[in-house]
Parts: structure tokens; sequence; C-alpha cells
């Protein structure tokens, strides 16, 4: 079958995966007008996992309106095994060498072919006219010698990808942790127990008198992904949560909305800043009562990745 937006070309790299030199075309032609087959099939050859062959028409393919053309087309040859309703998705560019120039005219669509067992067949019918083929100063028929080739390049799916959506206010996504003596708490950091929220285990990093330059000013608090090693290469979560310090009677709670990509470098995510130690420490604020901090993280929005099926 013929292309009707062919695209030609031309360039120096001879074709990837087949060519097709023919001596005497002129003798070729004769024995094929005078036969009952009007085309010459060349052997077959391998590309992209695939056995393929050139079909030339040096007359033309006039059943195909390619009388007074050099007619060229790509068949696959060998179907043996293949499936019922097999098919096969291809790119492919035809070419013809000009001699005097060193270059090759490729012509081609540059989209996708269906191959099939309806349709085993695609290429030109119209590739060149005669007129131009036969004209030496043209370098594509020198002494009666001409040269043909090939690239065939099939698209084959391998079933892999990623499924992406986002789930909103999981129904196990809040998690409290009582954090006990908050007086008398000395060390740099502590973490909460790991809570599985998500499809995910977490754990919530406390810095009760602050992280670094907040050290003696603020508060801070941070969401942390734990166990994340046995993730794909290359893993991130989208995760929109919010860190809450709760006020333990009246409600007025102290709360901060985050969004944030987690990945293999930034496991965990929150504020320095997150409160100031004055306003922990004030008794009207309700923070702290029987010296027991309460602090919940709230996963709000969360994504999930999943292999393509």
């Amino acid at each position: 079958m013929a292309y009707t937006d062919t695209v030609r070309e031309e360039r120096h790299v001879a074709p990837a995966h087949y060519s097709m030199k023919i001596d005497s075309f002129s003798l070729l032609s004769d024995m094929v007008a005078n036969s009952y087959l009007e085309q010459y099939e060349s052997r077959e050859f391998d590309a992209s996992g695939y056995k393929w062959k050139l079909v030339l028409y040096p007359n033309g393919d006039k059943s195909r309106n390619g009388d007074g053309y050099i007619s060229l087309y790509l068949v696959i040859a060998d179907t043996t095994g293949f499936p019922p309703g097999w098919e096969i998705n291809a790119i492919f560019k035809l070419f013809v060498y000009d001699q005097l120039q060193d270059k090759y005219l490729t012509i081609g669509v540059g989209r996708l072919r269906r191959f099939s067992a309806i349709m085993n067949k695609w290429g030109f019918p119209q590739m060149l006219p005669l007129s131009t083929f036969n004209n030496a100063s043209n370098g594509y028929l020198i002494g009666d010698s001409c040269v043909f080739g090939a690239e065939v390049f099939v698209v084959k799916s391998e079933g892999k990808g990623e499924h992406f959506s986002m789930i909103t206010d999981p129904s196990d996504g809040t998690f409290t942790w009582e954090v006990q003596y908050f007086s008398g708490l000395t060390g740099e950091f502590y973490y909460s127990q790991v809570y599985l929220a998500g499809g995910h285990e977490w754990k919530l990093k406390l810095f009760p008198n602050g992280q670094i330059k907040q050290r003696g000013k603020y508060l801070s608090l941070f969401l942390e992904l734990d166990n994340h090693t046995n993730y794909h290469t290359g893993w991130k979560l989208f995760v929109g949560f919010t860190l809450r310090i709760k006020d333990q009677v009246r409600s007025h709670h102290h709360e901060k909305t985050i969004h944030h990509w987690f990945n293999a470098s930034e496991d965990d995510w929150g504020l320095q800043r997150f409160i100031s130690l004055t306003d922990i420490k004030n008794p009207s604020n309700n923070f702290i009562v029987n010296d027991t901090l309460i602090v919940e993280g709230v996963l709000n929005r969360l994504s999930v990745h999943k292999d393509f099926a």
C-alpha cells in the first residue's frame, strides 16, 4: 500500500539494516517485464527482531498507479509462529543510492505503519519516475548498476510504566504522639513511634529546644518517612500534611499545613520555626498539661505510584 504524505530527504549515512545492489538492472527489468511476477524480491534480512524482504518493481507497480515509476516495498517475510491476529508496528525508510554525490535519497513518512496478516506490505509505488532514475546524471543508475536499501524500527511495548494518582484524607492518616515529661527533655531531638498511614510508615521528629539556629527560640517539628530503603530507584512521594500542637483545653491548636515531594535525599520535612518556646510554655495556651505535650501529624493528600497495567 502507498503513502500520500511521503517525506523525502538526503543523507550520506548508509541504511542501517539492509542494502540491495543490482547489477545489470536493464536485464532485470526485461526479465520481469516478460514474466507474470513483475517484481524482484530480495533475500530475507533481520531488523528489529523480525525478518523482512524488499520487493522491487523495476517497471513500476501498475496495480497501484506505479506505471512509469520505480516501485519499492517493505514486506514482513517470515511470520511462522506468530499468534492469530498478530500486528507489528514499525517506522521505516526506503533508500536509493546517488552514486555521483555519494548520498542516499530516503523516502518515509515518519509515522507508524501496522503490518499484519491482512496488510503485510507497505511502501511506495511512485518512489522515483523511471525517467529520473534512468538518467545517469542523477546518479541512481550508473553503468546499469543501482543500490536500494531499508531501515526498519519496530515499536514494541514492554509493558513498563507508572500509574500516578492522588488520595485525599486517608482514613488512617492522623497519628497522635503524647510527649510526656516535656520539661525534662534534654536531648537534641526525639522520634515518635512509627505509624502506618496511607500505605507508608511515618514518624514525627521533635526538636524540643529548636534545631540549629533556632535552638533556644523555637520548637522544631518534622514529618519523616521511615523505612524507604526498599523503594524503587528515583522514587518520590507528594505529601500534603498538617503538623499540629494541640491546645488540650479549648482546641485552639497551633498547626501548619505543608506540601512537599519526599524522596531519597529529602525523607523528612517540616519547620525549624514551628512555634516559639515562649508560646509553648505559656500556660494560657494549654499546650503543656501535666508536663505532657500532644503532637499530631495529619496526612491530607498523598500521591500513589503503581506500575502501569
